[in-house]
This record gives structure tokens, C-alpha cells and sequence, in this order.
């Protein structure tokens, strides 16, 4: 009898004892959100400006919502990207299962956002409300991305709370690898979501 487990329930340990799940701490594994970035014209740059600044007034009015994060910042910052024109397409709460090798339980969840194109996963988008750390979040992620029907190419997923964001790559060729890349917090001195920004449209081009 399979039992089902909802993907907000899980760990890193749960995916790493199942799944065979590691984490790679080699700068070469995951070098695509520093590597080769597309630059910025000044439309990117007061566009991303108006998003942040979007971000600013959001938080003078709590309480932060997850819906109010993906409308106010992630849907924003796609379109911007170009993510909602052909030849990507997005679905949302999109259902996924994750089943391991004779094992009796079934993983359940719902992907917030999923960037697809021609059929294959560019980008898998997990955003949580602001007063969550994006830890909290990233086993779940990584369940999700573990779903990705085509395991011959790398799954990149974006984790987020709207204030902050961090990239995360998954390899399945051999055995389920995972890299994470730095964290871009919206409120630096500096933009970071320019850096966003740049490391979307990369992994998109992949």
C-alpha cells in the first residue's frame, strides 16, 4: 500500500536517504549563474528599479503574503525576463508526484511556477512568503525539480521569499547531484536583482 507525504513535509535528509540526494560544494558543478551572464540595457535596469521599489512598498504593509510576493515580484521579474513569450510558456500550481524505487510512500505537491519550453523544464520557481528564510523552502524545491520528466539535462529551480532569492541546479545523470549559488537580497545597497535577472535569462538560454 503506498502511502502519500505532502512535499511541504519533507527534508534535505528524507530526499538524501530516499533519493540518494547529495549536495555538490564545487564552484565547476554549478558555474551557469556566474559564467557567461547576458548584460542589462537601462530598459532592464528601471524596470528591475520599479520592481524593488514595488517590493519596498509591499512590506510598509504587512502582513507579507505569498501571493502578494509572486504578484508584487516574481510575475514582475518573468515578464521582464521574457519568460512569458514564445518559445517558454508558464504553468502554475502545476501537480507533481515523486515516487522512489520500491518505496512505499508517494510524494504530493503543487510547483508554484514552472517555466517550460518545448516540453522541458527551464526553471522551476518556488516562492514562499517574506517571514520564511528561503531554507524553510528548499527541500521542497528540490522534490519538485527531482519530478522534472527529463532527467538526461540539468533542472534549474529559483528560490524565494521576495526579499531574497537563491538558484539551485539538479543532475540526475549519475546520481542526483544539487549546487546552490549565491543569496541576492532585493534589499542591498546594490540591485541585486539585476544579478536575478541575468542568471534567469542564462538558464534559460541552456
Amino acid at each position: 500500500m503506498v502511502s502519500t507525504l505532502e512535499a511541504t513535509e519533507i527534508n534535505l535528509r528524507y530526499l538524501g536517504d530516499r533519493f540518494g540526494l547529495k549536495r555538490v560544494r564545487d564552484p565547476r558543478f554549478f558555474g551557469e549563474w556566474q559564467d557567461n551572464l547576458p548584460e542589462l540595457d537601462d530598459r532592464d535596469r528601471q524596470a528591475l528599479d520599479k520592481i524593488r521599489e514595488g517590493y519596498f512598498n509591499l512590506v510598509e504593509y504587512p502582513p507579507l503574503l505569498e501571493n502578494a510576493v509572486k504578484l508584487t515580484v516574481v510575475s514582475p521579474l518573468l515578464f521582464v525576463a521574457g519568460l512569458y513569450l514564445p518559445p517558454f510558456r508558464i504553468q502554475c500550481e502545476r501537480s507533481i508526484q515523486l515516487q522512489a524505487e520500491e518505496d512505499g510512500v508517494k510524494i504530493e505537491g503543487k510547483i508554484d511556477i514552472l517555466v517550460l519550453k518545448d516540453n522541458f523544464w527551464v526553471t522551476v520557481i518556488e516562492a514562499k512568503q517574506v517571514s520564511f528564510s528561503l531554507e524553510s523552502g528548499l527541500a521542497q524545491l528540490l522534490a519538485y525539480m527531482l519530478a522534472d520528466p527529463n532527467p538526461t539535462t540539468p533542472t534549474f529551480g529559483l528560490l524565494t521569499n521576495g526579499a531574497n532569492f537563491r538558484f539551485v541546479k539538479l543532475d540526475r545523470q549519475e546520481s542526483p547531484k544539487y549546487a546552490l549559488s549565491d543569496v541576492f537580497a532585493i534589499d542591498n545597497q546594490d540591485n541585486n536583482l539585476y544579478t536575478v535577472l541575468q542568471i534567469l535569462r542564462r538558464s534559460s538560454q541552456l
